[in-house]
């Protein structure tokens, strides 16, 4: 129980960072001149700044102290700070702060390194003094709303070349006697638009909660690199001091209308507009003062005396997109008043380049039918953000007509006649057929590289056998290994799906057959409800989570033979219960079995282990919450749009004894929590922090033991789950403490250096700690290193080096080179760390 204590104390130490015995929380909220949180502000002792903390994203703040009296000093960029003197008791002390914008006049002091009045900076300091009063978004609304999102595939020279020779290869082909016809089919694929219309009722009610009605929605092609096709989940208010656009930006933006962003941007008045009945409109051109914090250059449109914002027009700095090369946004507002700006419309341009295509997209964005006194029931908002009926996607062509508030272009139009004249022979079998046909036709280079598929599309099913190169694995357990593998997936109109999966191999060392199947059912795509089943007669590891020098030595190997019962679902929104039962005979490799002795000497090699055969029954269970989960709800799916809390999760395991045979008896429980939020400007922080013992363990079989994986040798394994230096493998009974954190710079360090913007290179740097009692292990560990995004294929692959340092208790301090490669996850927009 003293251990489960110690270990305990030292979580809350984690979380806490400050806490001690005699120690009493002081916490509250640091708001602006809008009662909105501030982020990050900093909070401390006057004339002790050791005694320091800093607010989250929303603005709170909790620090211990000791009980007396205190002076403490609240301050952020672009707010004045502000001295309060407290009194902390032996309870709790809750204490909210207002800060208030730097007043234009302050700013003169700061040094704008010019030698002349700057009649820009001027005019949008006049803007940013109102911007409160100008802003809409400070009320609750309804609005309708209309977007059209479209992209156009073009070839890049490269892809070009590719298509000749591909016509070249095929002239010889009896299927195709037109090379003509071939060629504008592969051009007809390859230069094709994309288009995706919507319309909603948009609510609104300060300061962030959102929900969309979608009253219409039409898709007309792919949709993979259109942008900005929902309102929930990115808002481009440059009213605001900072912009998260975690869908589009790895890094937040500072907006050039704010307190703040007057001290990161330059400002120039290029144009004064003179119009007849309106005001002078003012053209003020925006460009970088701070290379690490301003991500925005173009224009601004602000009227004169009334300092009312009309137009933006501004493109995000290269290097700070996730996927897109170049990405410009333009706003038009309506004048409500003389007093406030309103959104009317929305213009979004971008485009990404790849080795053999070029996609160029736009977004346009209309807003109409504004509503500032709208009656919202208190449940109305929640963590449902949009909503999308059946009826929607079946709005056709008459209705889309009447409804667009932006006209169709030519080719729009074009586009569009084009599509619905052929949307039945689409549908028709004998079409789907012959475009079939040319998917399934087996080549060369699908037998021998890339398998063969085969595709219904009438039936939405889909095929798969491996090829000769995939049915050869060269370096495995007793030697090399040939076999097929099988793939089939269908899915249905409801978006139920069922996939399944079978290998069968041969060792040709051995002649001995393994393999396994696997199959699994989604019945509920809105709840992501899946059950499954697999079947498995194979090799297994004893420490199946080891490094990678230790994986595949002999002495980790058995033989087990098994199946398996799943079930995964969502209980209720952000909580999600996952079940396995495993029913396994374990078994020592025959003595007869052969193997590849070449590297024994240098991988210190031994023989596989001797033990007894036995059958286990194995049933785990993983209960994970994310609170406060937003979502995008479809007729039959769940869109998950992520959340600000944490997520935290319990796993259990039990191994079952005496039943139909079973001869193992053990409990094992984890504790954990992890999340990943954006730190300002300053970078993006990921931790991971997790605690477990095995509560019974009378017949603890050593494949069922828990392990620390050791470190890898050069390689950078994800710092969320394991250690850089940990040079042994600990198996754990007992409780112990994990913690692994992570802070991705996104260049606001780097990019202070001259040039180095331009290199798209950015810093990383975290460390870990790990505390087993039982074996009385400490270890520390820290790294930092550079990491670049780079395109690979069509994906962003991100290759990073480290260098990481270490101590402990039963180490001496040293330090170790790391490389990582890792490939971006285009539907969360992350990478894996």
């Amino acid at each position: 129980m003293s251990k489960f204590l110690n270990i305990f104390l030292m979580i809350s130490c984690f979380l806490l960072g400050n806490s001690a015995l005699g120690q009493y929380v002081l916490k509250g909220k640091v708001l602006d001149e809008s009662n909105l949180g501030i982020p990050y502000a900093d909070v401390y002792v006057k004339n002790n700044a050791d005694l320091r903390t800093r607010a989250d994203l929303e603005g709170n703040y909790l620090m211990r102290l000791e009980v007396g009296e205190y002076y403490m000093v609240f301050s952020a960029l672009g707010y004045e700070t502000r001295e309060h003197y407290m009194i902390v008791r032996e309870t709790e002390n809750v204490q909210d702060i207002q800060l208030f914008p730097v007043k234009i006049k302050d700013l003169e002091g700061y040094d704008f390194a010019v030698k002349r009045r700057n009649v820009g900076r001027d005019i949008v300091m006049r803007t940013v003094e109102r911007k409160n009063q100008f802003d809409y978004n400070q009320y609750p609304y309804k609005s309708d709303v209309y977007i059209r999102a479209k992209d156009e595939r073009s070839l890049t020279s490269k892809g070009e070349e590719n298509i000749e020779k591909d016509l070249e290869d095929q002239e010889d082909d009896a299927r195709f006697d037109d090379v003509e016809a071939l060629k504008r089919k592969k051009l007809q694929q390859l230069n094709n638009l994309n288009m995706v219309e919507v319309e909603m009722e948009r609510s609104y009610a300060p300061p962030n909660k959102i929900k969309e009605i979608r009253t219409g929605y039409d898709k007309r092609g792919d949709d993979r690199n259109l942008y900005f096709t929902t309102t929930a989940k990115s808002n481009f208010n440059f009213f605001q001091n900072t912009l998260y656009l975690d869908d589009l930006s790895k890094s937040p933006i500072q907006s050039p209308i704010s307190t703040a962003g007057i001290l990161s941007y330059k400002y120039q008045l290029v144009e004064k507009i003179e119009r007849d009945t309106l005001p002078t409109l003012n053209k003020i051109k925006i460009s970088s003062r701070s290379i690490s914090s301003s991500t925005l250059e173009g224009y601004i449109y602000i009227q004169d005396s009334t300092w009312l914002v009309e137009k933006i027009d501004f493109k995000i700095v290269k290097g700070n997109l996730y996927i897109y090369d170049n990405f410009s946004v333009v706003q038009d507002f309506d004048i409500y008043g003389d007093s406030m700006c309103v959104l009317k419309n929305q213009y979004m341009n971008y485009d990404v380049e790849y080795r053999k295509e070029k996609f160029e997209g736009s977004t346009v964005v209309n807003y109409k039918n504004y509503d500032f006194n709208p009656q919202f029931d208190k449940k109305y908002f929640g963590n449902e953000l949009a909503v999308t009926s059946q009826e929607a996607y079946e709005r056709d062509s008459s209705y889309w007509s009447s409804t667009r508030l932006t006209p169709l272009t030519p080719d729009e139009q074009k586009f569009i006649r084009q599509r619905d004249s052929i949307e039945n022979l689409f549908s028709k079998s004998s079409y789907l057929d012959s475009v079939d046909s040319v998917f399934n036709k087996v080549t060369f280079w699908k037998v021998a590289w890339f398998g063969i598929d085969h595709r219904n599309r009438a039936k939405k099913t889909q095929w798969t056998i491996s090829s000769i190169a995939a049915m050869i694995r060269p370096i495995y357990i007793a030697g090399p290994r040939i076999g097929p593998d099988f793939d089939y997936f269908k899915k249905w109109k409801n978006e139920k799906t069922f996939d399944g999966y079978v290998r069968a191999d041969m060792g040709l060392l051995n002649s001995d057959i393994k393999g396994s199947a696997n199959a699994r059912y989604l019945y509920n795509p809105f709840r992501q409800s899946r059950i499954g089943v697999n079947f498995t007669h194979n090799y297994d590891l004893i420490r199946s989570y080891d490094a990678i020098t230790q994986v595949f030595l002999r002495d980790n190997f058995i033989e087990r033979t098994s199946g398996s019962l799943y079930h995964d679902f969502e209980i209720v929104n952000g909580l999600y219960l996952e079940s396995n039962f495993t029913y396994i005979n374990r078994r020592p490799l025959p003595e007869d079995t052969k193997f590849i002795r070449w590297f024994d000497n240098a991988l210190e090699n031994t023989e596989p282990p001797k033990f007894t055969s036995y059958n286990a029954l194995i049933a785990d269970f993983t209960l994970r919450y994310t609170p406060f989960q937003k979502y995008m709800r479809e007729p039959n799916r769940k869109v998950i749009l992520g959340s600000k809390w944490p997520t935290l999760y319990v796993f259990y395991e039990k191994g079952v004894p005496d039943f139909i045979g079973s001869e193992v008896n053990h409990d094992y429980i984890r504790f954990g929590m992890l999340q990943t939020f954006k730190i300002s400007t300053l970078g993006t922080s990921k931790y991971h922090i997790t605690t477990g013992k095995f509560l019974n363990q009378k017949i603890l079989r050593a494949e069922d033991m828990k392990y620390h994986r050791r470190a890898d040798p050069i390689w950078f394994s994800n710092p969320m789950y394991s250690y850089q230096d940990l040079d042994s493998t600990l198996p754990t009974m007992d409780w112990y403490f994990e913690s692994h954190y992570i802070h991705h710079f996104n260049g606001a360090l780097i990019n202070k250096i001259p040039f180095m913007k331009r290199t798209r290179i950015s810093t990383v740097a975290g460390g870990g700690y790990l505390w087993v009692p039982e074996h009385k292990w400490t270890h520390y560990e820290m790294f930092a290193g550079l990491e670049r995004v780079f395109k690979f294929a069509r994906r962003r692959l991100r290759i990073g080096a480290y260098v990481a340092f270490s101590d402990g208790n039963q180490i001496k301090p040293r330090s170790t080179f790391k490389v990582s490669f890792a490939i971006l996850d285009e539907r969360s927009m992350k990478f894996n760390f």
